[in-house]
């Protein structure tokens, strides 16, 4: 697919128009494949209807994620490209949208809330939440396993860790949703999620400074406020300002939610097209660490990175790319690529998993990490220790998918037991 123009370079572009992205979105492994075949780079066509450049195999992937010619800072995106979210500046100043210095400078400030220890200092109150959220369905014999258990967990760890009201829970999920997946027929709603979700961390962090909890988000807003009011230079000297504070914690609340639902919804499927599997994990769960270590690979929550713009002209796969246009990471082809990972396409639980790009690689690796990891292991082991004979309470064809290249997620999971 790759064409030769005269670019003042021996590496060939491609001038052919973008690639239908349908097939990604109907049979995303099956089109990763062929496009790896066919070459390691394509253009596409963007969520918002404008190309970019899809790199799909593993070695290409795995550089070009630590690579820092490749900026998230949407100053460096050339007219006319994809770029993701339109956000207000309050909630656009987050992680994913940023480069050092100031990625390195925001990133220290938060990380200590996700350090090995304190994510298993976290363990039981996970695992009490998951045990009421199953007393809840356990009387009435079937459930739909997103809305009932894999949506609401991680909502209310992430919620308690930010001091977030249980009141307010339920109109996150409807905001994130329309985020997630946006109804072409009804842009609107989306615009209105996004002023609702602006005027909610507005007015939360306003409660919050006048009535401080023992929580992140507070301990954030005192960095911020100290700063501003010279009493101290918070966190060694950091700075944060105040959209920034904002739009941390929106970046928090959302990447808590969406990774660890659909990694749970992903891996309960999993186990359940896989008998044989799952009879394993029920009478050993300490293999649970390793089965949710493969799903990550297998079908991860992110198919695709935050899209990245060429702070300059560079080759990936010995495609040119220009300075400006965007950059999508194919982690759900690279994970499936046969040259890194053989048999690819087959769940096994003894493979070597060390590699696996599922929560991305270099300064951009997830934040979360481990929070996720912890929360789909003990989630798993609450819901298949309560319900032994969980089952799929509907046709296995019936089953659908979000349709969108930013996330890889079930709509709904109906079981019974």
């Amino acid at each position: 697919m790759q064409n030769t123009a005269d670019t003042g370079s021996d590496a060939p572009i491609d001038v052919t128009p973008p690639i239908d992205v349908t097939p990604l979105l109907d049979d995303p492994y099956a089109a990763c494949a062929a496009l790896r075949e066919t070459g390691p780079v394509h253009r596409i066509t963007g969520a918002d209807g404008h190309p970019a450049w899809l790199v799909t195999r593993y070695d290409d992937v795995r550089r070009a994620l630590a690579d820092p010619r490749l900026s998230l800072d949407k100053k460096h995106a050339a007219p006319g490209g994809y770029r993701g979210f339109a956000l207000p500046p309050a909630l656009d100043a987050n992680l994913l949208n940023m480069d050092p210095p100031d990625h390195t400078r925001i990133r220290r400030l938060v990380v200590k809330a996700f350090t090995p220890g304190r994510v298993e200092a976290l363990r039981a109150p996970v695992r009490k939440t998951a045990d009421e959220l199953l007393d809840a369905m356990a009387e009435r014999g079937r459930a739909d396993l997103i809305a009932d258990y894999a949506g609401p967990l991680p909502i209310t760890v992430i919620c308690d860790l930010l001091g977030i009201p249980h009141s307010d829970r339920r109109d996150f999920l409807a905001w994130s949703n329309a985020l997630i997946t946006p109804d072409p027929s009804r842009p609107e709603l989306m615009k209105e999620a996004i002023g609702a979700m602006l005027e909610f961390y507005t007015g939360l962090i306003a409660a919050k400074r006048a009535e401080p909890g023992d929580d992140l988000l507070s301990d954030l807003i005192a960095v911020r406020d100290d700063q501003a009011g010279g009493a101290g230079d918070g966190a060694g000297g950091e700075r944060l300002t105040e959209d920034e504070l904002t739009s941390l914690a929106f970046l928090l609340l959302f990447g808590g939610y969406e990774n660890t639902v659909h990694l749970i919804g992903n891996a309960v499927l999993g186990l359940l097209d896989r008998p044989d599997q799952l009879r394993q994990v029920q009478q050993n769960p300490a293999e649970l660490p390793t089965a949710v270590e493969e799903f990550l690979r297998f079908d991860g929550p992110s198919p695709v990175s935050i899209r990245r713009f060429p702070k300059e002209d560079l080759e990936i796969g010995g495609v040119r790319i220009a300075a400006g246009e965007s950059v999508l990471l194919s982690i759900a082809s690279a994970n499936r690529d046969p040259a890194r990972f053989p048999d690819p396409d087959t769940f096994d639980r003894g493979r070597d998993l060390s590699g696996h790009l599922a929560l991305g690689h270099g300064i951009h690796y997830c934040l979360g990490a481990a929070l996720a990891r912890m929360e789909a292991v003990v989630a798993l082991d609450a819901l298949l220790g309560r319900f032994p004979g969980l089952r799929l309470d509907v046709p296995r064809g019936d089953l659908r998918h979000r349709r969108t290249l930013r996330s890889r997620g079930l709509i709904s999971l109906p079981v019974a037991w």
